[in-house]
């Protein structure tokens, strides 16, 4: 049943306030890129790292990086960028470590390495620390749903669901909800949207997990009635007729953070230059993706089998923010196509992870009790972030490890340095 905020603030504050400062964006950047490898010092430690990844078009850095050399440019030839079935799997690879025939780093769902971290969503609540070494993209997902409710014109607002999902319900069938993993961004995404319409995405319907590349399959055979995921399986979604896009999720809070990279801290640790030396490959990968004078060769690349096997015109549309919402509407020049490198796009800042956390804090799938500053403190390493890019050469790099405030499709704002006030403002929440 939902609950109303009851939080005490002055509790609240004290438990789970992030850092804060003014932000410093930065929308044009010029690098100079060194020529040939890593040349800090003796070189990194290692020239291997095994990273996952998984069929979703905020991998691009990751991907483009293998394709294009960076990662051998800059020291480390011997990367290995291997496909992931599901999150679950890079979760449990990510344990094995590459001594376990596992990996060292992944293409991630932001919460993760947070939820690893505490132990949440590990055998055994063992925790396995992480770090957060950039954000791989902002904006690009989306929410969609489908056939049968085409009549009802379901954009950003989920409440003209409402009596259909009632009716489910009371039939003792309840609409299905897909997202990719528990207390990740697209569980979060679908949970705000729900919840925003006056759904309680705890009660009123059935939440499922399903892997991103098998979304669409699921859909097609009727065992969900709607998720949230990334590209290109929204666009897949609409191309096949299968269903349709509500809304891409840039429309509930534009320029959200989405993806991160991460890696397992002992490695960081263990490997401090060849951590820089990924760092730079990825940095130099993410400008490269994001120009749009490449969008039709990077959709080409990740169509390829070894990566995606998706058609590239699934891929590459939406990226330049063509968006076929398959109910109609078509938009030519969205502002909400998926971003690698502008407006700070690779930058992680904390306050973001703030939000992904206390929104976690809000569904119960962290303790309202949970030391955010401290947490993103300590997993969040936007310092070694900072020393890649100088060692770039970039001439722009974020002043502040906060963004600021945040606004949402609903008027609704999250003050990194006032989360209590947030959370009070959220009519369905699971804390009491």
């Amino acid at each position: 049943m939902s609950d109303i905020v009851r939080l005490s603030r002055r509790r609240f504050l004290q438990n789970t306030a992030a850092t804060a400062g003014t932000a410093a964006l930065f929308s044009a950047v010029s690098a100079s890129f060194p020529g040939g490898v890593f040349a800090q010092g003796a070189g990194p430690e290692t020239t291997k790292a095994v990273l996952g990844f998984i069929a979703l078009t905020d991998a691009a850095p990751l991907i483009v990086a293998k394709e294009k050399g960076y990662f051998e440019k800059h020291g480390m030839p011997d990367v290995e960028v291997v496909k992931q079935s599901s999150w679950g799997t890079t979760r449990d690879n990510l344990v094995l470590g590459s001594d376990g025939s596992g990996i060292d780093g992944a293409h991630i769902l932001t919460p993760m390495p947070y939820l690893m971290s505490a132990g949440k969503i590990t055998q055994n609540s063992q925790p396995l620390p992480m770090a957060i070494l950039a954000r791989l993209n902002l904006d690009g997902q989306g929410i969609s749903i489908g056939k049968a409710y085409g009549d009802l014109k379901v954009g950003l607002d989920a409440s003209v669901l409402k009596d259909s999902f009632a009716q489910k319900k009371a039939a003792g069938t309840p609409a299905k909800i897909a997202m990719t993993f528990p207390g990740g961004t697209h569980d979060l995404w679908i949970r705000y949207w729900l919840a925003a319409g006056g759904i309680d995405p705890d009660t009123d319907v059935e939440t499922i997990v399903v892997p991103p590349p098998q979304m669409v399959a699921n859909m097609k055979v009727g065992t969900m009635d709607a998720f949230c995921v990334g590209e290109p399986w929204n666009a897949q979604l609409v191309e096949q007729g299968i269903g349709t896009t509500a809304l891409t999720t840039g429309e509930l809070w534009a320029k959200h953070p989405e993806k991160s990279f991460a890696m397992r801290a002992d490695w960081v640790e263990k490997n401090p230059k060849a951590t820089v030396a990924l760092l730079m490959a990825i940095q130099e990968a993410a400008q490269w993706a994001d120009d749009m004078a490449n969008k039709d060769e990077l959709a080409e690349l990740l169509g390829k089998r070894a990566w995606f096997n998706v058609k590239p015109a699934d891929i590459g549309p939406r990226m330049k923010g063509i968006i076929d919402y398959g109910d109609g509407r078509v938009v030519e020049a969205s502002p909400h196509f998926m971003k690698f490198w502008r407006d700070d796009a690779s930058y992680p800042f904390k306050s973001h992870d703030a939000w992904f956390l206390t929104e976690d804090m809000r569904w119960g799938k962290l303790e309202a009790t949970t030391d955010v500053k401290a947490m993103v403190d300590k997993v969040n390493r936007e310092d070694l972030w900072r020393e890649a890019a100088k060692a770039l050469g970039l001439s722009a790099i974020p002043a502040s490890t906060s963004r600021g405030p945040e606004t949402f499709f609903d008027g609704k704002v999250f003050d990194p340095a006032d989360p209590a006030a947030y959370l009070a403002s959220l009519a369905i929440t699971r804390i009491a």
